[in-house]
């Protein structure tokens, strides 16, 4: 596993030509084909498209977890070759150990980086705090609603201060208003410190709530159909939501998904 050691530059991220196929004995699947994208030092950049369209392959392969078939991967200059150490990622479930608390939990990136605990606790209840856990810290999982469990997931990725996370649809599977709510946390604490964020999702009004762009991927093999430029005024709050802009930007959207099928009727 590696640390990103590269030189400065702009573009953080910088996805060349990635092309991705799952091959088995008799068949194979094109999940990926020559995708291109740069992403800058502290952006935030959502992956909008549907189901099977390669946004979690994609996601993978930045984080060197999955071997693309061509093409190359650059992290700060620096050619990704192997899983990346100084990154956070958040799964779609939170992945939580039932016999340690909330705090603990977070506390297991410290302990597997062999890091100074007593440099990291009060960062570590810090971020619980900020997502209105403070009450919550010694409460193990069982105790825990769905988006308790998220939120735990989320401090767990940001405890150790990494300049890029990775987030793998981690709303999903939570009704519509703790996803609303888990938006808002996330917003907060990206803008109390601005690291370069990828997020997967399904959801188009959440894209463009968080993003700074939206790389909207075609059905498979993804590719780059558009990307969307979202001139929103920071921070959004409920009232963004109701704004001429934002319902635009909702509506081009599905204009594209349209265009190719994606939604009918």
């Amino acid at each position: 596993m590696k640390a990103f050691d590269g030189p400065h530059v702009e573009n953080f991220v910088d996805i060349r030509d990635v092309r991705k196929v799952y091959s088995r004995r008799q068949s194979s699947v094109e999940a990926l084909a020559r995708v291109s994208l740069q992403v800058r030092r502290g952006e935030f950049v959502s992956l909008l498209g549907p189901s099977g369209c390669g946004k979690s392959t994609l996601l993978m392969i930045i984080g060197g977890l999955v071997a693309p078939t061509a093409g190359e991967i650059h992290i700060e200059g620096t050619l990704v070759r192997e899983a990346q150490t100084d990154l956070g990622i958040v799964f779609q479930e939170p992945v939580l150990l039932d016999w340690r608390t909330s705090i603990e939990n977070v506390m297991i990136q410290v302990e597997a980086r062999r890091l100074d605990r007593k440099v990291y606790l009060p960062r570590a209840r810090q971020l619980l705090t900020s997502v209105g856990l403070e009450d919550f810290q010694d409460k193990y999982p069982f105790e825990l609603s769905g988006g308790m469990r998220q939120r735990v997931s989320i401090c767990r990725a940001l405890v150790h201060r990494p300049r890029l996370l990775l987030m793998d649809e981690p709303f999903g599977a939570l009704d519509a208003l703790t996803r609303d709510q888990m938006n808002f946390d996330l917003q907060r604490m990206w803008m109390l410190d601005p690291i370069t964020v990828l997020l997967v999702t399904h959801s188009i009004s959440e894209a463009v709530f968080v993003s700074d762009r939206i790389v909207v991927m075609s059905p498979r093999p993804g590719t780059v159909d558009t990307i969307v430029e979202v001139d929103l005024p920071r921070p959004r709050g409920l009232d963004t939501q109701e704004t001429p802009e934002f319902s635009r930007y909702v509506r081009d959207i599905k204009q594209r998904f349209a265009i190719h099928g994606v939604i009918r009727g």
